[in-house]
């Protein structure tokens, strides 16, 4: 198998994160796949493009074509910046190919390695396959060792090779089974897009924490950690793949298995929230008519007198229209975003640096000079950016300011495959609500209710105290599968009550 390496130099990823973007979590990974369709790479770099929101720091794509076998292109950067071009893009012939964009939620930070650029490849005494994985594994550590002392030699730092070294030492017959038996091993959140020489693979784990959908195009099959991702290559939606389920794609058809042990499903509720494309589909449910719903409930909550309701562009925004339809209060695009800044400060002067959000941000002095306002962001993590913003509408001239924050205050960590600060460094686990109004020195401050939220994605009776319907452990501190390695690394759980 072939591989186009990049430039010798370690790549700095630090340099596509948008300048005073470092207050929000950063999205996990996405995967996408097609089969039986002519020049499938070609369908993969336009899913992976529409995927790019879940990574920017790298992608990767692996192809299988029968007279040239398995053939790979792993670069640093964005999707149209190295999967556009004719020359890399007849280097990954075949009807079948799969690919991956990252941000690294383990391995290595800062610096990203191309060996941890996925996806992952390996050869097996049946044939080759290759794995792209969102999530994260939580006993990864533990694995790793058992799986060193056994003689494996791992090549990257990504909790993701663990798969492929436990499909390696199973002793099933099948790629699929092979997985199967790997799978079993795995703790934690797996939405895992695979290939053979003849199949696309698509499982999930038991809890369904991550997305992971199924589509048809032409003649052939997609799978996508979203569905805005088959949009983009004229794919029909058919529908989720199951929490647990295992399919196996061939030219025979689809078939599917669920062999896992049955748990009730925890999806993470915060990729309603932020993570997803806001013209995806989840459950079911557009993912922007939730976002609105979401600001509708929060102004129910937490009203207050003012006189324009403003975004915190762009995630901001659906909740904001929600807010400013349910309260009567007009809405308006009081802070305008520089669309057009990534990649022009690569390498910016401390001067620029300080510069922080102003770089992306532009409040409209027009429309904020002498009013109060409401500001609607997605979420408070450190609050740095906040107070920032908050700044520059004062500064702007506006009377008062008020945020209205639509998801409750995040007050732990996600292990589940979202790169989040440590717990002391997240502002709502050492401060009450009013506290961080203080901090922030904003007039107000409101979190929708975590039962809110609850309702605003469709369960009208709030959350299940006893058996709650999704993953929200960054905000309630009950974590569905106990993060095993992180225990291990000192992590205190939250204390029974």
């Amino acid at each position: 198998m072939s591989q186009i390496l990049p430039p010798a130099h370690p790549f700095d990823t630090s340099a596509l994160r948008d300048v005073g973007d470092d207050d929000k979590l950063k999205e996990e990974c996405g995967v996408f796949g097609v089969i039986g369709v002519a020049d499938a790479s070609n369908f993969v770099a336009l899913g992976l493009h529409a995927l790019q929101h879940r990574g920017q720091e790298a992608g990767g794509i692996v192809s299988h074509d029968a007279d040239q076998g398995f053939q790979s292109a792993r670069r640093f950067g964005y999707v149209r910046d190295n999967f556009t071009s004719q020359k890399i893009m007849e280097t990954l012939p075949g009807p079948l190919a799969i690919g991956h964009v990252r941000y690294s939620t383990t391995g290595s930070k800062g610096q990203t390695a191309i060996r941890d650029v996925q996806p992952f490849f390996g050869e097996f005494a049946m044939g080759g396959a290759a794995i792209a994985h969102n999530g994260n594994i939580t006993n990864a550590n533990a694995l790793r060792r058992e799986l060193i002392e056994r003689g494996s030699i791992f090549q990257s730092s990504s909790d993701s090779e663990c798969i492929i070294h436990l499909m390696a030492r199973s002793l099933q017959r099948t790629i699929p089974e092979r997985m199967e038996d790997a799978l079993r091993r795995v703790e934690g959140a797996f939405s895992v897009v695979a290939m053979t020489r003849t199949k696309l693979i698509g499982v999930r784990d038991p809890l369904g924490v991550r997305p992971l959908v199924l589509g048809r195009v032409g003649d052939g099959w997609a799978l996508s950690s979203e569905t805005c991702a088959l949009d983009i290559i004229g794919a029909e939606f058919i529908r989720e793949i199951a929490p647990g389920e295992m399919v196996v794609i061939s030219k025979d058809g689809i078939d599917s298995q669920f062999p896992f042990r049955p748990q009730k499903s925890r999806f993470c509720i915060f990729e309603h929230v932020y993570f997803s494309r806001p013209d995806s589909i989840l459950g079911g449910r557009s993912v922007y008519e939730t976002r609105e719903a979401i600001g509708r409930e929060l102004a129910k909550e937490a009203p207050v007198e003012a006189d324009l309701v403003c975004p915190v562009p762009d995630s901001g925004t659906p909740a904001a229209i929600g807010y400013s339809l349910a309260s009567g209060i007009p809405y308006a695009m009081g802070i305008i975003r520089n669309q057009y800044m990534g990649r022009t400060f690569i390498e910016p002067t401390e001067q620029i640096r300080n510069m922080g959000v102003r770089l992306k941000l532009n409040v409209n002095r027009a429309l904020i000079a002498g009013k109060r306002v409401i500001l609607v962001d997605d979420s408070v993590v450190r609050g740095t950016t906040s107070r920032k913003i908050k700044e520059m509408i004062l500064d702007a001239g506006a009377k008062e300011v008020h945020f209205r924050i639509a998801s409750p205050p995040t007050a732990w960590p996600c292990f589940y495959g979202v790169d989040t600060p440590q717990r002391e460094k997240l502002l709502a686990a050492t401060m009450s609500e009013e506290e961080m109004r203080d901090h922030l020195q904003v007039d107000s401050l409101k979190f929708i209710s975590l039962d809110g939220l609850y309702r605003a994605v469709g369960e009208a009776q709030g959350r299940n105290q006893d058996q709650p319907q999704y993953c929200d452990a960054c905000f309630s501190g009950e974590y569905p599968v106990e993060p095993a390695d992180q225990i291990e690394s000192g992590f205190e759980m939250k204390a029974a009550e």
